[in-house]
């Protein structure tokens, strides 16, 4: 899995986060999706990496200012077993 940060300019409030977030998932296969107006980005869960002009476009489009794209691997980190 890949996580893949982007900086966004232009995001005010939380309905600026959810029209964001729903531009993603309308526009990538994604397993997650958040975006945050207070850090200027979104977090994106993909099993590939996302194409960074795509992600472009989709932010331009969406009425915002992209910025920047880092992906990385991701790892779902969750409760273990102890024992």
């Amino acid at each position: 899995m890949i996580k893949t940060v982007v900086k966004i300019e232009g995001m005010m409030c939380h309905n600026c986060e959810a029209h964001m977030v729903k531009a993603f998932e309308e526009t990538f296969s994604l397993k997650k999706a958040s975006a945050s107006h207070e850090n200027s980005q979104a977090e994106l869960i993909s099993e590939n990496e996302l194409d960074a002009d795509k992600l472009r476009e989709t932010v331009e489009a969406a009425g915002y200012k992209y910025v920047s794209s880092e992906s990385e691997p991701y790892e779902k980190k969750g409760f273990g077993l102890f024992r």
